[in-house]
């Protein structure tokens, strides 16, 4: 159980400082100066990581199996975190982008997982699909 609970809290502790983070950018920074400190300490950080955990595997190794895949994923966290930087400096609350992304995202990602990976479509996802909808209209009235 712990081996499935641990990966969700590194995630929700990682997205709660990362969008208090994201949020304190300075205005007047450049977003794009921001991300090449951003990704530099994210870059010796996975180095030092893989250095202790890799179990002596050899790092050229491991990048000769590289795929698409992680290439596009480098080019998509690029557009979120440039995204959200740009999102809040245009003003976005905090208590609120992060909630109606999610729940655009997991809209978006039922379909995903219908017609691309053959995943279920159950009614209580379409019923999770119309509570995203009107959680969505809930938060953005005014």
């Amino acid at each position: 159980m712990f081996s499935y609970i641990w990966p969700l809290a590194l995630i929700v502790l990682s997205n709660v400082v990362y969008q208090i983070c994201t949020k304190s950018v300075p205005e007047n920074l450049n977003t794009f100066a921001s991300l090449v400190v951003t990704y530099a300490i994210a870059t010796v950080s996975s180095l030092a990581l893989f250095l202790i955990l890799g179990k002596n595997t050899s790092l050229t190794g491991e990048l000769s199996k590289i795929n698409i895949a992680s290439i596009l994923l480098g080019f998509s966290v690029v557009g979120l975190e440039t995204g959200f930087v740009y999102a809040y400096k245009a003003g976005w609350p905090i208590s609120t982008l992060q909630i109606v992304q999610a729940a655009i995202l997991a809209i978006i990602l039922i379909f995903v997982g219908f017609f691309a990976y053959k995943e279920n479509m159950a009614w209580n996802k379409l019923v999770g699909i119309i509570v995203c909808l009107v959680g969505l209209a809930l938060i953005n009235m005014n």
